[in-house]
C-alpha cells in the first residue's frame, strides 16, 4: 500500500462525526429526548462519540473509520507536540436503566503488562440526574483487599463502596484503580483513555463474565477519585484538569473566534471535540464549508485546523475536550 502523501494532510478542517450507539445489558431501550432512538429492539447503554470504529459524517473524509484518519494524519490531527499517533480519548454518553456491574479499571502499566497500549482513567460529567441519584466511587476508608476479596465471594461488595450522591453539572473523576459502579438515575457525559479495559468484581448474578484475579491487582485501597470543583475564569468554566484530558464549559455568546477556544494551560495548540450538551451551532470559514453542530453531537477540531467561528444557533450549551499527556505542563 503507498503511503498517503503527507501534504494532502497539511490541514484538516473541522468534522462531525457519526455516534455508535452500543447495545447493553443494563441499558435503556428508548433515548429519546437525548437522541432520537425509540423505541429499540435492544437496549443501549453507551453512545460512543469518539470510538476507534466511529465514522466521520462530514467532510472529504467522509465515511472513513475514526482510527484510520488518525493513524493516517497523526500529526494533523494531533499536533507535532502530541506523545502518541493514535485517537486518545474515547468520548461516550451513558444511559443507565440498571445498575453496572462493580468494577476497576487497570493504569497504563498495568495494562501494558498485559499487552495493551494504555490503561483507563475516565471522568464522568452528570449531564441529567433525577433527585436521588447515585454513583459508587472508590471503597470506603478502611476496607482491606481480604475484605474486598470475601465480599467478592459472598455477594456484599456493594456495602464496601463509597456512595456518592451526584447532580446535573456536577464532575467526578474516577482514576484507574479505583472500584466504582454507576448506578441508574443519571446520564453521564463520560470521557476516558481510549482503553476499553473493564475488569468485573460483581455483576448481580447476570451471565457474564467476571475477572476477579485482574481486579483485585488492579485496585487501589485509596485513589484520588471524587468530585470536581469546577474552576469558573473570564472566558471558560475549567470542570476538570487532569494529566490525560481537560474538561471545559465554552460560552459562545452569539459567535466566538477558534482562536479563543484553548486555554492558557494549554502547551500547544492540538487536537479538541467540541460537544453540544444542549441546544446547536455552526462552524463557518472562509477554509471550508458551514458545520452544523446539533444536540449532542460531537466535531472534531484537529490540531492543523483551519479558523473559523461557532455561533449559537439555540441555546448552546458548549463542552469542549481536548487530551492531555502525562509530563507536559505549560510553561
Amino acid at each position: 500500500m503507498t503511503p498517503p502523501n503527507p501534504s494532502v494532510f497539511a490541514e484538516i478542517a473541522p468534522f462531525r462525526i457519526e455516534p455508535r450507539f452500543v447495545p447493553r445489558v443494563w441499558g435503556s431501550g428508548d433515548l429519546r429526548p437525548w437522541y432520537p432512538c425509540g423505541p429499540l429492539s435492544e437496549p443501549v447503554g453507551e453512545v460512543w462519540l469518539t470510538g476507534d470504529d466511529c465514522q466521520v459524517a462530514t467532510g472529504p473524509h467522509s465515511g472513513k473509520r475514526l482510527a484510520d484518519l488518525f493513524h493516517e494524519a497523526p500529526e494533523a490531527m494531533l499536533g507535532s507536540a502530541a506523545a502518541e499517533r493514535s485517537s486518545p480519548l474515547l468520548i461516550k454518553v451513558i444511559f443507565a436503566r440498571e445498575k453496572l456491574s462493580v468494577q476497576v479499571h487497570p493504569d497504563d502499566q498495568l495494562a501494558q503488562k498485559y499487552g495493551h497500549p494504555r490503561g483507563k482513567t475516565e471522568c464522568w460529567y452528570a449531564l441529567a440526574a433525577e433527585p436521588g441519584a447515585q454513583v459508587a466511587v472508590g471503597l470506603r476508608p478502611g476496607v482491606t483487599l481480604d475484605q474486598v476479596k470475601a465480599a467478592v465471594r459472598d455477594g456484599t461488595m456493594e456495602g464496601l463502596l463509597s456512595v456518592l450522591p451526584i447532580s446535573a453539572g456536577e464532575m467526578i473523576l474516577v482514576d484507574a484503580g479505583t472500584v466504582h459502579a454507576i448506578w441508574p438515575g443519571s446520564i453521564l457525559l463520560e470521557t476516558q483513555q481510549n482503553c476499553d479495559l473493564t475488569y468485573r468484581l460483581y455483576d448481580y448474578g447476570r451471565p457474564r463474565e467476571l475477572q476477579i484475579e485482574k481486579s483485585l491487582e488492579a485496585t487501589r485501597l485509596a485513589t484520588r477519585a471524587g468530585k470536581v470543583k469546577a474552576q469558573k475564569t473570564l472566558d471558560r468554566t475549567t470542570l476538570l484538569e487532569g494529566e490525560y484530558f481537560c474538561i471545559e464549559r465554552i460560552p459562545v455568546n452569539v459567535s466566538r473566534s477558534s482562536h479563543t477556544l484553548p486555554g492558557r494551560s494549554e502547551v500547544t495548540r492540538g487536537l479538541s471535540y467540541l460537544f453540544a450538551a444542549s441546544g446547536s451551532a455552526r462552524l463557518t470559514s472562509a477554509g471550508f464549508e458551514s458545520l452544523e453542530l446539533p444536540a449532542r453531537g460531537v466535531v472534531a477540531v484537529p490540531a492543523k485546523s483551519p479558523t473559523f467561528a461557532i455561533q449559537d444557533l439555540d441555546g448552546l450549551d458548549l463542552i469542549r475536550i481536548s487530551p492531555r499527556w502525562p509530563g507536559r505542563v505549560a510553561p
